[in-house]
């Protein structure tokens, strides 16, 4: 008869026996399942949202598949309640790209030089691979080429640029100035001469084969937060090959507890020794983010290319949790506070320093917990450089008020009306100068208006 083996033993002897290539102690799986999870979440939580929007017809989401645009043209209301913390300042033109047959080619019109828009290239990673638009290629018409990992080739006649990612699938998050209401026809017109087009098409040559059809696992928040974030990952990094040469010998670690490129994943027939050592690991990095996720007050710094990035998974898993899909600080800076209606409060902008925005600024309010635009008798809902009738001081300064009640007759030019209770307002810089950039500009605090 054997000896009985002790729970210890009998996990190295199973970790020994796989194909995980080495032993590895409960310890050691519990810090390597802490390591991925933080490594996995933002990738995941991405899956998350771009699964609903290019893959499933029946979701309010659905852009229509890969490869095409959804153009949302219209300024929101407070009756506006499918999308929280909506944008009035660039409504979006959201596309998901599969680029494993060949790469596509994005096409943007000439623009106004009083006409701000974005192409923000977001890989599976998160990472903000590369920019189209006024501030990183300029207000002329152009074409450009998203490639994928595998692509090799020169750049061809008539392509401005090639923009390679590191991920087979890629999503583009168009942004279009909207100045009110009325202009509204003006960004469709626009956002209809954004144009996606398979490379062979551009170049009048003939299609590659096509590749083969995705099986897209349902996205189960559950399961993405439990030791199946597992299966998750294994199924987005087949989309990620071959790995990056900075991230081999993570993947290896990785390797011995199950995670590799489309590897399969099932719980069910996985070593219960194993199992309860993700699970720990699990909570372990839900514990650490939560801390760290405390101490995270600004979204600036959290969102960027690989290079701004590099290997700092805990502030990518951050981006995600606070809200997915930023721009890279070069593009838009962020801030804001929440405030309390009942509180007549104002914002002093001395003279000299406004938000320093190469584009414009905008300061938006929004009700808590619901994160939606507040109903008001001005129907105003934002506030800015392009807002209509604002009052300066003599010296340029600039004072906003904000409150439940109206500040008075002579400023309800600049009053941006609030709800009774707790409200959020979030600041946006468009095409922000360094000031902001390196945080020697802040918003001002509020204070009690006087």
């Amino acid at each position: 008869m054997f000896p009985r083996m002790t729970i210890a033993a009998a996990f190295l002897a199973v970790m020994t026996s796989t194909v995980f290539g080495q032993s590895a102690t409960p310890d050691e799986a519990r810090e390597l399942a802490k390591e991925a999870y933080i490594y996995a979440y933002a990738p995941i939580a991405s899956y998350g949202t771009w699964s609903k929007q290019a893959t499933q017809p029946g979701a309010p989401e659905y852009v229509g598949g890969f490869n095409v645009f959804r153009h949302y043209s219209q300024a929101f209301t407070p009756d506006n309640k499918d999308i929280v913390t909506p944008n009035n300042d660039t409504p979006y033109s959201w596309a998901w790209l599969d680029l494993r047959s060949e790469p596509m080619v994005l096409s943007v019109p000439a623009v106004p030089q009083d006409r701000y828009y974005v192409m923000q290239l977001i890989d599976l990673f998160t990472y903000n691979f590369g920019y189209v638009g006024v501030r990183s290629t300029g207000f002329g018409a152009g074409d450009y080429l998203i490639a994928g990992p595998g692509w090799k080739g020169d750049k061809p006649e008539g392509i401005e640029q090639v923009i390679q990612a590191e991920t087979e699938i890629v999503g583009i998050l168009g942004r279009t100035s909207l100045d009110g209401p009325d202009d509204v026809k003006n960004v469709a017109a626009i956002q209809s001469q954004y144009r996606l087009e398979p490379l062979s098409t551009f170049l009048k040559t003939e299609a590659p084969p096509p590749t083969p059809a995705i099986s897209f696992p349902a996205y189960d928040p559950a399961k993405a937060t439990s030791h199946d974030f597992i299966g998750y990952i294994n199924f987005l990094l087949q989309f990620a090959q071959p790995t990056i040469p900075e991230e081999t010998e993570l993947m290896a670690r990785f390797a011995r507890i199950g995670i590799a490129p489309g590897k399969e994943w099932d719980a069910a027939k996985t070593e219960p020794v194993l199992l309860s050592a993700i699970d720990m690991g699990v909570a372990d990095a839900q514990a650490e983010m939560a801390e760290v996720a405390k101490t995270t007050l600004s979204s600036n710094g959290l969102f960027g290319s690989r290079t701004f990035l590099k290997d700092d998974y805990m502030t990518r898993a951050m981006g995600a949790e606070k809200g997915l899909f930023g721009n890279s600080i070069d593009e838009a800076w962020y801030g804001g506070f929440v405030g309390d209606g009942s509180q007549q409060t104002m914002l002093r902008f001395p003279a000299g320093q406004l938000p320093p925005a190469k584009f414009f600024w905008s300061l938006t309010l929004y009700t808590l917990p619901d994160r939606l635009l507040y109903a008001n008798p001005l129907d105003r809902y934002s506030i800015g450089d392009r807002t209509k009738r604002l009052i300066y001081g003599e010296d340029k300064s600039l004072t906003i008020y904000l409150g439940h009640k109206s500040p008075g007759e002579a400023r309800e030019s600049n009053w941006l009306p609030t709800p009774e209770g707790k409200y959020s307002l979030v600041a946006r810089v468009y095409g922000p100068e360094k000031a902001a950039i390196n945080g020697t500009w802040k918003l001002p605090t509020p204070e009690p208006m006087q």
